[in-house]
Protein backbone atom coordinates (compact mmCIF):
# COMPACT_ATOMS: atom_id res chain seq x y z
CA UNK A 1 0.00 0.00 0.00
CA UNK A 2 1.70 3.64 -0.55
CA UNK A 3 2.18 5.36 2.12
CA UNK A 4 0.19 8.70 2.92
CA UNK A 5 3.92 10.52 2.44
CA UNK A 6 4.37 9.13 -0.94
CA UNK A 7 0.84 10.14 -1.96
CA UNK A 8 1.81 13.52 -1.13
CA UNK A 9 4.74 13.90 -3.16
CA UNK A 10 2.97 11.96 -6.37
CA UNK A 11 0.34 14.99 -6.51
CA UNK A 12 3.22 17.65 -5.98
CA UNK A 13 4.76 16.04 -8.90
CA UNK A 14 1.67 15.66 -10.56
CA UNK A 15 1.86 19.61 -10.00
CA UNK A 16 4.63 20.51 -11.12
CA UNK A 17 4.53 18.62 -14.29
CA UNK A 18 1.06 20.74 -14.97
CA UNK A 19 2.69 23.99 -13.47
CA UNK A 20 5.69 23.28 -16.31
CA UNK A 21 3.43 22.09 -19.41
CA UNK A 22 0.94 24.91 -19.20
CA UNK A 23 4.37 27.59 -18.97
CA UNK A 24 5.73 25.67 -22.16
CA UNK A 25 2.26 25.70 -23.86
CA UNK A 26 2.51 29.69 -22.72
CA UNK A 27 5.49 30.40 -24.45
CA UNK A 28 4.64 28.45 -27.27
CA UNK A 29 1.53 30.65 -27.73
CA UNK A 30 3.76 34.14 -27.36
CA UNK A 31 6.18 32.27 -30.26
CA UNK A 32 3.01 31.50 -32.40
CA UNK A 33 1.42 34.84 -32.42
CA UNK A 34 4.74 36.55 -32.82
CA UNK A 35 5.39 34.45 -36.08
CA UNK A 36 1.95 34.97 -36.92
CA UNK A 37 2.53 39.40 -37.26
CA UNK A 38 5.63 38.42 -38.76
CA UNK A 39 4.47 36.69 -41.80
CA UNK A 40 1.08 39.18 -41.64
CA UNK A 41 3.98 41.63 -42.55
CA UNK A 42 4.27 39.52 -46.05
CA UNK A 43 0.70 38.07 -46.41
CA UNK A 44 -1.84 40.42 -44.70
CA UNK A 45 -4.61 38.09 -45.84
CA UNK A 46 -3.12 35.18 -43.66
CA UNK A 47 -2.78 37.58 -40.29
CA UNK A 48 -6.78 38.78 -41.08
CA UNK A 49 -7.84 34.92 -41.43
CA UNK A 50 -5.99 34.04 -37.90
CA UNK A 51 -7.55 36.84 -36.27
CA UNK A 52 -10.65 35.67 -37.17
CA UNK A 53 -9.69 32.56 -36.42
CA UNK A 54 -8.75 33.87 -32.67
CA UNK A 55 -12.20 35.16 -32.55
CA UNK A 56 -14.31 32.18 -33.44
CA UNK A 57 -12.23 29.05 -32.19
CA UNK A 58 -9.56 30.55 -29.75
CA UNK A 59 -11.22 33.11 -27.61
CA UNK A 60 -14.41 30.78 -27.13
CA UNK A 61 -12.24 27.83 -26.24
CA UNK A 62 -10.31 30.10 -23.98
CA UNK A 63 -13.41 30.77 -22.49
CA UNK A 64 -14.81 27.36 -21.32
CA UNK A 65 -11.62 27.10 -18.98
CA UNK A 66 -12.28 30.67 -17.45
CA UNK A 67 -16.21 29.89 -16.88
CA UNK A 68 -15.65 26.70 -15.13
CA UNK A 69 -13.22 28.32 -13.18
CA UNK A 70 -15.95 31.90 -12.55
CA UNK A 71 -18.42 29.02 -11.99
CA UNK A 72 -16.83 27.84 -8.86
CA UNK A 73 -16.05 31.70 -7.33
CA UNK A 74 -19.18 32.47 -5.28
CA UNK A 75 -19.81 28.91 -3.72
CA UNK A 76 -16.32 28.66 -3.20
CA UNK A 77 -15.32 31.82 -1.85
CA UNK A 78 -18.54 31.70 0.76
CA UNK A 79 -17.75 27.63 2.06
CA UNK A 80 -13.74 28.70 2.27
CA UNK A 81 -14.43 31.59 4.53
CA UNK A 82 -16.97 30.82 6.16
CA UNK A 83 -15.01 27.43 7.38
CA UNK A 84 -11.70 29.41 7.65
CA UNK A 85 -13.63 31.68 10.35
CA UNK A 86 -15.45 28.83 11.64
CA UNK A 87 -12.40 26.73 12.44
CA UNK A 88 -10.73 29.58 14.48
CA UNK A 89 -12.75 28.36 17.18
CA UNK A 90 -13.39 31.08 19.27
CA UNK A 91 -15.10 34.34 17.59
CA UNK A 92 -11.88 36.64 20.08
CA UNK A 93 -9.25 34.84 17.63
CA UNK A 94 -10.70 36.66 14.57
CA UNK A 95 -9.45 39.82 15.86
CA UNK A 96 -5.58 39.15 15.50
CA UNK A 97 -6.00 37.50 12.14
CA UNK A 98 -8.23 40.08 10.66
CA UNK A 99 -6.05 42.97 12.31
CA UNK A 100 -2.85 41.14 10.83
CA UNK A 101 -4.51 40.80 7.45
CA UNK A 102 -5.73 43.98 6.33
CA UNK A 103 -2.63 45.78 7.88
CA UNK A 104 -0.52 43.84 5.66
CA UNK A 105 -2.99 44.39 2.77
CA UNK A 106 -2.78 48.22 3.08
CA UNK A 107 1.25 48.01 3.64
CA UNK A 108 1.06 45.63 0.28
CA UNK A 109 -1.27 48.40 -2.11
CA UNK A 110 0.73 51.38 -0.35
CA UNK A 111 4.09 50.45 -0.78
CA UNK A 112 3.27 48.94 -4.79
CA UNK A 113 1.78 52.40 -5.63
CA UNK A 114 4.56 54.68 -4.09
CA UNK A 115 6.72 52.51 -5.85
CA UNK A 116 5.26 53.11 -9.35
CA UNK A 117 4.57 56.77 -8.71
CA UNK A 118 8.95 56.54 -7.89
CA UNK A 119 9.36 55.33 -11.13
CA UNK A 120 6.65 57.03 -13.09
CA UNK A 121 8.66 60.64 -11.79
CA UNK A 122 12.29 59.54 -12.39
CA UNK A 123 10.90 58.01 -16.01
CA UNK A 124 8.44 60.25 -16.95
CA UNK A 125 7.05 57.96 -20.33
CA UNK A 126 4.91 60.64 -21.16
CA UNK A 127 7.68 62.72 -22.63
CA UNK A 128 7.91 59.57 -25.71
CA UNK A 129 4.69 59.98 -26.82
CA UNK A 130 4.41 62.12 -29.68
CA UNK A 131 1.50 63.95 -31.28
CA UNK A 132 1.46 61.66 -33.99
CA UNK A 133 1.65 58.51 -32.22
CA UNK A 134 -1.62 59.91 -30.13
CA UNK A 135 -3.88 60.86 -32.92
CA UNK A 136 -2.94 57.08 -34.28
CA UNK A 137 -3.99 55.95 -30.24
CA UNK A 138 -6.81 58.23 -30.55
CA UNK A 139 -8.16 56.84 -33.72
CA UNK A 140 -7.99 53.36 -32.89
CA UNK A 141 -9.60 53.30 -29.35
CA UNK A 142 -11.61 56.45 -29.54
CA UNK A 143 -15.01 54.09 -28.89
CA UNK A 144 -14.08 52.00 -26.08
CA UNK A 145 -12.16 55.80 -24.74
CA UNK A 146 -15.94 56.70 -24.43
CA UNK A 147 -17.31 53.85 -22.99
CA UNK A 148 -15.22 53.90 -19.63
CA UNK A 149 -14.92 57.56 -19.39
CA UNK A 150 -19.07 57.54 -19.16
CA UNK A 151 -19.44 54.65 -16.69
CA UNK A 152 -19.60 56.24 -13.40
CA UNK A 153 -17.39 55.33 -10.73
CA UNK A 154 -16.66 55.89 -6.80
CA UNK A 155 -13.66 57.97 -7.65
CA UNK A 156 -14.87 59.89 -9.42
CA UNK A 157 -18.02 60.81 -6.68
CA UNK A 158 -15.23 60.64 -3.85
CA UNK A 159 -15.18 58.17 -0.72
CA UNK A 160 -17.65 58.24 1.24
CA UNK A 161 -19.55 56.47 4.60
CA UNK A 162 -22.13 55.70 3.05
CA UNK A 163 -20.24 54.15 -0.42
CA UNK A 164 -18.30 52.00 2.15
CA UNK A 165 -21.77 50.70 3.49
CA UNK A 166 -23.03 50.26 -0.07
CA UNK A 167 -20.12 48.56 -1.13
CA UNK A 168 -20.07 45.61 1.73
CA UNK A 169 -23.76 45.77 2.88
CA UNK A 170 -26.33 45.96 0.01
CA UNK A 171 -30.04 46.25 0.66
CA UNK A 172 -30.37 42.97 -1.91
CA UNK A 173 -27.64 40.45 -0.56
CA UNK A 174 -28.20 38.01 -3.23
CA UNK A 175 -28.77 40.64 -6.28
CA UNK A 176 -25.25 42.02 -5.28
CA UNK A 177 -23.22 38.66 -5.22
CA UNK A 178 -25.25 37.19 -8.92
CA UNK A 179 -24.53 40.35 -11.14
CA UNK A 180 -26.81 42.57 -12.76
CA UNK A 181 -27.02 39.78 -16.38
CA UNK A 182 -25.09 36.72 -17.07
CA UNK A 183 -22.14 38.51 -18.94
CA UNK A 184 -21.08 39.76 -15.37
CA UNK A 185 -19.41 38.85 -12.20
CA UNK A 186 -21.47 39.74 -9.09
CA UNK A 187 -20.00 42.05 -6.23
CA UNK A 188 -18.21 39.77 -4.16
CA UNK A 189 -17.51 42.13 -1.00
CA UNK A 190 -21.10 41.31 0.47
CA UNK A 191 -20.74 37.83 0.55
CA UNK A 192 -17.40 38.13 2.15
CA UNK A 193 -19.08 40.28 5.09
CA UNK A 194 -22.09 37.36 5.02
CA UNK A 195 -19.29 34.44 5.27
CA UNK A 196 -17.68 35.89 7.96
CA UNK A 197 -21.46 36.65 9.92
CA UNK A 198 -21.81 32.94 9.23
CA UNK A 199 -18.41 31.54 10.48
CA UNK A 200 -18.61 34.39 13.59
CA UNK A 201 -22.20 33.19 14.19
CA UNK A 202 -21.05 29.12 13.68
CA UNK A 203 -18.88 29.47 16.56
CA UNK A 204 -21.64 29.88 19.05
CA UNK A 205 -23.53 26.59 17.77
CA UNK A 206 -23.22 23.58 20.18
CA UNK A 207 -20.22 21.12 18.88
CA UNK A 208 -22.46 18.78 17.48
CA UNK A 209 -24.25 21.15 15.05
CA UNK A 210 -20.62 23.54 14.65
CA UNK A 211 -19.19 20.17 13.52
CA UNK A 212 -21.74 19.44 10.89
CA UNK A 213 -21.95 23.03 9.54
CA UNK A 214 -18.04 22.63 8.94
CA UNK A 215 -17.92 19.53 7.38
CA UNK A 216 -20.73 20.70 5.15
CA UNK A 217 -18.71 23.87 4.07
CA UNK A 218 -16.27 21.15 3.91
CA UNK A 219 -17.99 19.41 1.24
CA UNK A 220 -18.51 22.61 -1.33
CA UNK A 221 -15.10 23.21 -0.91
CA UNK A 222 -14.22 20.09 -2.11
CA UNK A 223 -16.75 19.51 -4.70
CA UNK A 224 -15.55 23.22 -5.84
CA UNK A 225 -11.60 21.97 -5.76
CA UNK A 226 -12.52 19.39 -7.90
CA UNK A 227 -14.22 21.90 -11.02
CA UNK A 228 -11.05 23.19 -10.50
CA UNK A 229 -9.25 20.16 -10.68
CA UNK A 230 -11.41 19.57 -14.38
CA UNK A 231 -10.22 23.00 -15.23
CA UNK A 232 -6.44 23.34 -14.89
CA UNK A 233 -6.72 19.73 -16.93
CA UNK A 234 -7.43 22.32 -19.95
CA UNK A 235 -4.98 25.05 -19.13
CA UNK A 236 -2.16 24.04 -21.22
CA UNK A 237 -4.28 23.98 -24.25
CA UNK A 238 -6.82 27.06 -23.45
CA UNK A 239 -3.24 29.21 -22.13
CA UNK A 240 -1.87 29.46 -25.76
CA UNK A 241 -5.18 30.14 -26.84
CA UNK A 242 -5.94 32.70 -25.43
CA UNK A 243 -2.35 34.41 -24.87
CA UNK A 244 -2.16 33.68 -29.22
CA UNK A 245 -5.62 35.67 -29.96
CA UNK A 246 -4.81 38.58 -27.85
CA UNK A 247 -1.29 38.94 -29.37
CA UNK A 248 -2.17 38.55 -32.92
CA UNK A 249 -5.53 41.20 -32.34
CA UNK A 250 -3.95 44.01 -30.54
CA UNK A 251 -0.23 43.55 -32.77
CA UNK A 252 2.60 44.85 -31.45
CA UNK A 253 3.01 47.81 -33.13
CA UNK A 254 1.05 49.54 -29.95
CA UNK A 255 3.10 48.36 -27.87
CA UNK A 256 6.14 49.65 -29.29
CA UNK A 257 4.77 53.03 -29.52
CA UNK A 258 3.72 52.66 -25.44
CA UNK A 259 7.52 50.77 -24.79
CA UNK A 260 8.50 53.03 -22.34
CA UNK A 261 5.37 53.28 -20.34
CA UNK A 262 5.05 49.96 -20.67
CA UNK A 263 8.38 48.63 -19.80
CA UNK A 264 8.14 50.98 -16.84
CA UNK A 265 5.21 49.59 -15.63
CA UNK A 266 6.52 45.54 -15.70
CA UNK A 267 9.22 46.53 -14.13
CA UNK A 268 7.93 48.10 -11.07
CA UNK A 269 5.96 45.46 -10.95
CA UNK A 270 8.38 43.01 -10.98
CA UNK A 271 10.52 45.15 -8.52
CA UNK A 272 7.82 45.08 -6.02
CA UNK A 273 7.16 40.91 -6.60
CA UNK A 274 10.35 40.16 -6.89
CA UNK A 275 11.20 42.81 -3.80
CA UNK A 276 9.05 43.55 -1.52
CA UNK A 277 7.64 40.29 -1.13
CA UNK A 278 10.86 38.47 -1.14
CA UNK A 279 12.27 40.50 1.89
CA UNK A 280 8.16 39.90 3.83
CA UNK A 281 9.19 36.35 3.19
CA UNK A 282 12.38 36.76 4.58
CA UNK A 283 11.66 38.96 7.24
CA UNK A 284 8.28 37.15 8.50
CA UNK A 285 8.56 33.65 7.61
CA UNK A 286 10.78 30.48 7.63
CA UNK A 287 10.94 29.89 4.00
CA UNK A 288 13.36 31.17 1.13
CA UNK A 289 12.24 33.66 -1.45
CA UNK A 290 13.51 31.02 -3.68
CA UNK A 291 11.09 28.13 -2.35
CA UNK A 292 8.11 30.16 -1.97
CA UNK A 293 8.20 31.01 -5.52
CA UNK A 294 8.78 28.04 -6.90
CA UNK A 295 6.07 26.25 -5.25
CA UNK A 296 3.62 29.40 -6.13
CA UNK A 297 5.02 29.35 -10.19
CA UNK A 298 1.25 27.30 -10.92
CA UNK A 299 -1.03 29.64 -9.24
CA UNK A 300 1.19 32.62 -11.15
CA UNK A 301 0.72 30.88 -14.47
CA UNK A 302 -2.48 30.72 -14.21
CA UNK A 303 -2.86 34.77 -13.18
CA UNK A 304 -1.26 35.68 -15.79
CA UNK A 305 -2.74 33.67 -18.07
CA UNK A 306 -6.02 34.97 -17.51
CA UNK A 307 -6.18 38.19 -16.62
CA UNK A 308 -8.13 37.66 -13.11
CA UNK A 309 -8.25 37.06 -9.69
CA UNK A 310 -11.18 35.74 -9.05
CA UNK A 311 -10.92 33.00 -11.46
CA UNK A 312 -7.57 32.59 -9.93
CA UNK A 313 -9.14 31.90 -6.28
CA UNK A 314 -9.87 28.06 -6.75
CA UNK A 315 -6.10 27.51 -7.42
CA UNK A 316 -4.80 29.86 -5.21
CA UNK A 317 -6.30 28.01 -2.26
CA UNK A 318 -5.91 24.95 -3.75
CA UNK A 319 -1.88 25.69 -3.64
CA UNK A 320 -2.11 27.33 -0.52
CA UNK A 321 -2.98 24.10 1.36
CA UNK A 322 -1.80 21.27 -0.74
CA UNK A 323 1.81 22.91 -1.51
CA UNK A 324 2.44 25.75 1.02
CA UNK A 325 0.87 23.57 3.68
CA UNK A 326 -0.83 26.78 5.03
CA UNK A 327 -3.44 26.50 8.08
CA UNK A 328 -7.06 26.00 6.19
CA UNK A 329 -8.38 28.95 8.58
CA UNK A 330 -5.91 31.38 7.50
CA UNK A 331 -5.92 30.25 3.96
CA UNK A 332 -9.39 30.37 4.04
CA UNK A 333 -9.58 33.59 5.12
CA UNK A 334 -6.82 35.75 3.96
CA UNK A 335 -7.26 34.63 0.11
CA UNK A 336 -10.82 35.23 -0.49
CA UNK A 337 -10.56 38.63 0.98
CA UNK A 338 -7.08 39.40 -1.20
CA UNK A 339 -9.36 38.06 -4.32
CA UNK A 340 -11.74 41.29 -3.90
CA UNK A 341 -9.33 43.51 -1.45
CA UNK A 342 -5.60 43.06 -2.06
CA UNK A 343 -5.34 44.96 -5.18
CA UNK A 344 -0.98 45.73 -5.06
CA UNK A 345 -0.72 45.33 -8.82
CA UNK A 346 -4.17 46.94 -9.64
CA UNK A 347 -3.52 49.94 -7.17
CA UNK A 348 -0.17 50.42 -8.58
CA UNK A 349 -1.14 50.62 -11.96
CA UNK A 350 -3.96 52.54 -11.48
CA UNK A 351 -1.78 55.59 -10.18
CA UNK A 352 0.90 55.17 -12.75
CA UNK A 353 -1.39 55.39 -15.51
CA UNK A 354 -3.25 58.66 -14.37
CA UNK A 355 0.41 59.53 -13.46
CA UNK A 356 1.48 58.78 -17.43
CA UNK A 357 -1.53 60.10 -19.15
CA UNK A 358 -1.18 63.63 -16.89
CA UNK A 359 2.23 63.52 -18.18
CA UNK A 360 0.91 63.15 -22.10
CA UNK A 361 -1.79 66.11 -21.70
CA UNK A 362 0.72 68.31 -19.90
CA UNK A 363 -0.93 68.28 -16.44
CA UNK A 364 2.14 67.71 -14.59
CA UNK A 365 0.40 66.61 -10.65
CA UNK A 366 2.02 68.52 -7.37
CA UNK A 367 3.36 66.26 -4.80
CA UNK A 368 -0.20 66.77 -3.11
CA UNK A 369 -1.91 65.74 -5.71
CA UNK A 370 0.28 62.41 -6.10
CA UNK A 371 -0.17 61.70 -2.26
CA UNK A 372 -3.75 62.34 -2.81
CA UNK A 373 -3.61 59.82 -6.12
CA UNK A 374 -1.92 57.11 -3.60
CA UNK A 375 -4.18 56.93 -1.61
CA UNK A 376 -7.11 57.59 -4.07
CA UNK A 377 -5.43 54.43 -5.79
CA UNK A 378 -5.35 52.20 -3.05
CA UNK A 379 -8.89 52.39 -2.12
CA UNK A 380 -10.47 52.35 -5.62
CA UNK A 381 -8.57 49.42 -6.33
CA UNK A 382 -10.72 47.63 -3.93
CA UNK A 383 -13.91 48.08 -5.51
CA UNK A 384 -12.26 46.94 -8.60
CA UNK A 385 -13.98 43.52 -10.03
CA UNK A 386 -11.24 40.14 -10.40
CA UNK A 387 -11.89 40.36 -13.72
CA UNK A 388 -10.14 41.30 -16.74
CA UNK A 389 -10.51 45.33 -17.63
CA UNK A 390 -11.71 45.64 -14.46
CA UNK A 391 -9.64 48.70 -13.25
CA UNK A 392 -10.70 50.80 -16.55
CA UNK A 393 -13.19 52.34 -15.48
CA UNK A 394 -12.24 53.42 -12.30
CA UNK A 395 -9.41 54.87 -14.12
CA UNK A 396 -11.60 57.54 -16.15
CA UNK A 397 -12.62 58.33 -12.73
CA UNK A 398 -9.39 59.29 -11.55
CA UNK A 399 -8.33 61.04 -14.40
CA UNK A 400 -11.83 63.44 -13.88
CA UNK A 401 -10.55 63.83 -10.29
CA UNK A 402 -7.47 65.21 -11.46
CA UNK A 403 -8.70 67.27 -13.89
CA UNK A 404 -7.55 65.24 -16.77
CA UNK A 405 -9.99 64.39 -19.38
CA UNK A 406 -11.36 60.89 -18.90
CA UNK A 407 -11.50 60.61 -22.90
CA UNK A 408 -7.83 60.41 -22.30
CA UNK A 409 -8.01 56.93 -21.10
CA UNK A 410 -7.48 55.68 -24.89
CA UNK A 411 -3.81 56.21 -24.85
CA UNK A 412 -3.27 52.62 -22.69
CA UNK A 413 -6.58 50.95 -23.90
CA UNK A 414 -4.17 49.23 -26.70
CA UNK A 415 -1.36 47.33 -24.00
CA UNK A 416 -3.81 46.94 -21.06
CA UNK A 417 -4.40 43.58 -21.19
CA UNK A 418 -0.87 42.34 -21.65
CA UNK A 419 -0.39 44.89 -18.44
CA UNK A 420 -3.85 43.82 -16.97
CA UNK A 421 -2.15 40.27 -16.89
CA UNK A 422 1.13 41.46 -15.54
CA UNK A 423 -0.90 43.17 -12.30
CA UNK A 424 -3.03 40.35 -11.77
CA UNK A 425 0.25 38.14 -11.30
CA UNK A 426 1.15 40.43 -8.94
CA UNK A 427 -1.77 40.62 -7.05
CA UNK A 428 -2.18 36.97 -6.34
CA UNK A 429 1.41 36.71 -5.32
CA UNK A 430 0.33 39.37 -2.91
CA UNK A 431 -2.13 37.80 -1.72
CA UNK A 432 -0.19 34.06 -1.42
CA UNK A 433 2.47 36.07 0.66
CA UNK A 434 0.44 37.76 3.08
CA UNK A 435 -1.59 34.48 3.42
CA UNK A 436 1.94 32.92 4.27
CA UNK A 437 2.88 35.59 6.45
CA UNK A 438 -0.26 36.06 8.13
CA UNK A 439 0.07 32.38 9.18
CA UNK A 440 3.69 32.59 10.05
CA UNK A 441 2.43 35.33 12.67
CA UNK A 442 -0.45 33.19 14.26
CA UNK A 443 1.33 30.14 14.67
CA UNK A 444 3.90 32.08 16.56
CA UNK A 445 1.03 33.90 18.48
CA UNK A 446 -0.73 31.00 19.33
CA UNK A 447 2.57 29.12 20.41
CA UNK A 448 3.56 32.08 22.88
CA UNK A 449 -0.17 31.44 24.42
Amino acid sequence: MTSPPNLARMAASHSDQLANRILRSLIGGIIAAVLTLGAGKIWPGFLTTMQQVSVQLFDPFGQVFLRLLFFVIIPLVFASLASGVLQLGRPDKLGPLAGRTFGLFTLNMGIAVGLGLLIMNLVHPGSFIDEATKQKLLSSYSTSAEQYAANPTQAQSGVSLMMVIEMFMPRNLFGAFVGSNRATLGDVLPLILFAILIGVVGTKLADDRRARLLGGLEIVTELMTGIVHLALRLAPYAVPAMIYSVIVRAGLDIVIALAVFVASCVGVMALHLFGTMSLWIMLWTKRTPREFFSTIKDVLITAFSTSSSAATLPAALQNAQEKLHLSPSTAGFVLPLGATMNMAGTALYEGCVVLFIAQVVGADLSLVQQVTLLLLSVLSAVAVAGIPGGSLPLIAGLLATFGVDPNSIYIILGVDRLLDMCRTTLNVAGDLATATVVDEMMKKSEARA
